[in-house]
């Protein structure tokens, strides 16, 4: 039978538009503009992420459920509900008649030094992320083989070894560009070196 793949771990990256470029040159201004002024409106926010978060601005601890407060907010939900029903086929969830629904969405704004240090989403089924402003050079999403706990023994990976088989994965960051993972996947982001802010907006999708 030879060498099979088995227990893959599937990423969904795409466009958020069928469109692309063009139709997040609409969207992402009002997403960036909401974003900003949520910094300035949210002093718990701001005292949160200075005790969590150094260098940078999230309302993670605050406001996390933004599309339930923001037009603007809401539609760029509805427009990753098709993205997360298609990554659902995709893994072939057996739904029933549940659906998955957005329970959480919360505003990161990376300055110079922010990190995202390595973690999961406990409590949900699918989390992502959806990126409003990227500087050029701005680091991606670091994402961590599920298995690594459990090796034993094992050698280390070539350097020209084939993406399904590293430890590690970084998936550049693009404006108007969405990730998708199933929650559980730990990932993080390093240390962003730029003076200009890495503007990016998190999510959680949940069955129960």
């Amino acid at each position: 039978m030879g060498t099979q793949l088995l227990f893959p771990t599937l990423v969904y990256r795409a466009a958020l538009h069928r469109h692309g470029v063009r139709d997040a040159a609409a969207l992402n201004p009002r997403l960036l503009k909401e974003c900003q002024q949520l910094r300035r409106d949210d002093a718990a926010g701001r005292r949160w992420s200075a005790r969590n978060y150094p260098g940078g601005y999230t309302s993670y601890g605050s406001a996390h459920r933004m599309q339930e407060l923001s037009p603007t907010f809401a539609r760029l939900a509805r427009d990753i509900d098709a993205h997360v029903a298609r990554f659902a086929r995709a893994l072939q969830f057996a739904l029933g008649a549940r659906r998955l629904a957005m329970t959480d969405c919360w505003v990161n704004i990376m300055g110079r030094g922010a990190v995202h240090g390595l973690h999961l989403h406990p409590l949900s089924t699918i989390s992502g992320v959806y990126y409003v402003a990227v500087p050029l050079g701005a680091p991606g999403l670091k994402l961590e083989d599920p298995r690594l706990a459990r090796f034993m023994a094992a050698p280390p990976r070539a350097r020209a070894a084939r993406r399904t088989n590293r430890q590690w994965v970084t998936l550049s960051a693009r404006a108007g560009q969405l990730v998708l993972f199933e929650s559980w996947l730990r990932h993080e982001v390093l240390p962003h070196r730029d003076a200009r802010e890495r503007v990016s907006i998190s999510f959680n999708y949940s069955w129960f």
